[in-house]
């Protein structure tokens, strides 16, 4: 059995040149996958061969690739033949986690359109406000989506289609019966394939809106050789996983995953990526369940886990509470928001090392994960994001700019294959968002031997009378008392000092803000410790995609009153 790889090790064998991951510097000197694919066209067509083998689980059946190939290759010959769209239009998918999602979306990388997976949680003033931003040729919607976007189509007298449910329909809507009549469809012309339209890897692939915890969301826009390298990376650390078990890639069965994130969301583009890529089969979630999740886990022998801390942590609960070992599961994957503290430590204890812990980071501005923490490293290193793909260069600066020292705090800049070349209709936040060609991530870094660790972000930061109070520390503080569940710690205005610190914490048991106090100051020190605890049992306010709503949590806590 070959022995485990250290990080450097396996990095330096999955990226020799003819390796599966070498890298060539493209005309502006960034790396990219020498032998990867240069558009998502190039990606999924690759899937076909793959043929009987289970693709999408859902609860309307079991879909093979060559079924999903053959009716995303239909609706994007639709799409172009009948609904006459062409190269760089835009086209919306707004729907649940379904399997309609997956063939609607690669139907419009094989028909050479730009793909627009809108927020499914989104009222209809946001949807409203993303399609007036993006101008789609089309809306591909559920039903449950219909009603919010109806009124827009009408006014804008955009056609669309429906799946899974019929409403009061817009002129030039038509509706599919899920599943069932997009196979149908297919069958017609069981072997025309996709139409023959050109794809470039400069062309624009997609437009993924931000999560406009900050403010209104802005269009990334990423071009198809920037997602196709998104596509490459969690195959790498996959890759760069098995190696450090002692493990061969390629070698074994396909991974069968639960993949709980919004596809919407690039962290749900990592998952299903990373399935399609190695052949797997996605087994997916109308509506998150933890009950039905183990459910899920047991009758299809899952191996593979990802989703949001918060649905990671129901989960282990729900296992707990019934003594389920879950004994398919082999990866444990969270992503999306920072990992909990003490996660690594509960999976360990419980399962030792046969489930491999693995948390990540990435932004929407990078097309999902570039940096990836998993295994001994992470139980070694729990408080770190990982370290980068071979396609991601990684720099910590000072507000000038400057490089700062191994070990100190910075801001951490990235540029590589998968960022997004800007914001779409928005060339004064693409210019402040990016210094000649590096992303300004607005997130304070600490780099250390290779490894990136998350402390906060720029604007969530606290500076309590000149003193630099990192929230990230706090909240891992607060969670290491045993009744606490979850804590966010956010600057309330203070007259003298500026901002002072206030921490909500959602609690399992019975504690005193004053305990919580105590307990912080015996690992932080005095001037990191909340002036306010507000304790409660409901779950803190998050987004979809699990990040904790700061905004909303200012609002809770009082000012300190005016200075005389």
């Amino acid at each position: 059995m070959p022995h485990p790889h250290t990080p450097a090790s396996a990095e330096a064998l999955l990226t020799a040149p003819g390796a599966p991951f070498a890298v060539e510097r493209g005309a502006d000197g960034v790396p990219v996958y020498a032998a990867g694919p240069r558009t998502l066209r190039e990606f999924v067509e690759v899937t076909w061969a793959y043929g009987d083998r289970p693709f999408l689980v859902a609860e309307s059946g079991t879909y093979s690739y060559a079924e999903f190939f053959a009716a995303a290759s239909a609706l994007a010959r639709r799409l172009v033949g009948v609904y006459g769209l062409r190269r760089g239009d835009r086209a919306v998918v707004a729907m649940r986690n379904l399997p309609e999602w997956q063939v609607a979306f690669w139907a419009t990388q094989l028909a050479g359109l730009v793909a627009v997976p809108l927020n499914a949680w989104w009222t209809e003033d946001e949807f409203a406000y993303a399609l007036d931003d993006c101008g789609p040729a089309v809306l591909m919607v559920d039903g449950e989506r219909l009603e919010r976007v109806a009124g827009w189509a009408r006014g804008a007298s955009v056609p669309g289609i429906v799946f899974e449910g019929v409403g009061d329909l817009p002129e030039g809507f038509e509706v599919y019966d899920g599943m069932a009549d997009l196979l149908a469809s297919a069958a017609d012309e069981p072997d025309a394939g996709p139409p023959d339209v050109p794809v470039s890897p400069s062309d624009d692939a997609t437009i993924i809106y931000t999560s406009g915890t900050t403010g209104r969301p802005k269009g990334a826009v990423a071009t198809h050789l920037a997602q196709a390298g998104a596509a490459m990376n969690p195959r790498f650390h996959a890759a760069m996983s098995l190696l450090g078990r002692g493990e061969v890639p390629g070698q074994g069965p396909a991974p069968v995953s639960l993949v709980t994130y919004p596809f919407f969301h690039v962290a749900g583009f990592s998952g299903f990526y990373s399935v399609m890529g190695s052949g797997g089969t996605l087994v997916m979630m109308r509506k998150w369940d933890a009950g039905r999740a183990l459910s899920l886990i047991r009758e299809h022998g899952v191996t593979h886990y990802a989703g949001v801390p918060t649905t990671a942590l129901h989960l282990l609960d729900a296992a707990e509470e019934v003594g389920d070992p879950m004994p398919s599961l082999r990866m444990f994957n969270t992503g999306g928001s920072a990992a909990p503290a003490g996660l690594v430590g509960r999976l360990t204890s419980r399962y030792g090392e046969r489930i491999e812990p693995r948390n990540g980071y990435g932004l929407t501005e990078t097309s999902g994960g570039v940096l990836a923490n998993f295994g001994a490293e992470y139980r070694s290193w729990p408080d770190c994001v990982g370290r980068p793909t071979p396609t991601t260069l990684v720099r910590v600066v000072d507000v000038s700019g400057r490089d700062v020292p191994d070990g100190s705090v910075g801001e951490l800049w990235l540029r590589g294959q998968s960022n997004i070349r800007g914001y779409w209709n928005d060339p004064a936040a693409t210019e402040l968002a990016f210094v000649d060609g590096w992303f300004r991530t607005g997130d304070l870094a600490v780099l250390r031997d290779g490894r990136v660790s998350v402390v906060d972000r720029i604007k969530d930061m606290v500076i309590r009378g000149g003193e630099n109070v990192y929230c990230v520390e706090v909240e891992a503080a607060l969670c290491g008392h045993p009744a606490v569940l979850d804590a966010a710690v956010v600057g309330v205005p203070h007259a003298r000092l500026g901002e002072e610190v206030g921490a909500a914490v959602q609690v399992g048991g019975v504690v005193t803000p004053e305990e919580l106090r105590a307990h912080v100051s015996r690992t932080l020190a005095a001037f990191k410790v909340p002036s306010q605890v507000l304790i409660g049992r409901d779950p803190l306010p998050r987004n979809a995609t699990g990040k904790v709503l700061k905004r909303e949590l200012r609002a809770r806590f009082s000012p300190a009153p005016p200075l005389p």
